[in-house]
């Protein structure tokens, strides 16, 4: 086969752009329709910029909490698609799968506790103020 048709369908366009505009915003919307861990992440990352407002924090805390936020939902949607994949795959009990969907879980569970930290750090030095 000719490298011209194997990158045929790489070929770049406003509607391949809008394309993955689109499949992203699926995406999401199936993490939020079927993850309960999104859920959660998503009521804390909230309680966060709720948080962030009524204690006035910086520019700099802002950026560091952004960030810390969309790591912990980035991770949450890569382990969505390791278990999903994983049962592509496999529907048995299978030691490499198990390692592979606990391994995707791990992840995210230690980006979630990394954004409670950085919270903690940056919020609980103003609410000590408010005492």
């Amino acid at each position: 086969m000719n490298s011209k048709k194997q990158n045929a369908h790489k070929k770049m366009s406003f509607k391949r752009f809008l394309d993955s505009i689109k499949y992203s915003i699926q995406g999401l919307s199936y993490g939020y329709r079927n993850e309960q861990s999104l859920w959660l992440h998503g009521g804390a990352s909230i309680l966060a910029i709720i948080l962030g407002f009524v204690l006035d924090i910086s520019f700099n805390q802002w950026a560091i909490i952004i960030i810390a936020l969309v790591v912990v939902l980035a991770v949450e949607l890569l382990n969505t698609a390791i278990e999903a994949t994983v049962d592509l795959v496999t529907k048995e009990i299978h030691p490499l799968a198990k390692i592979a969907k606990d391994c995707g879980s791990a992840a995210a569970f230690v980006s979630g506790i990394m954004a409670t930290i950085i919270c903690l750090f940056i919020f609980i030095p103003y609410i000590i103020d408010l005492f």
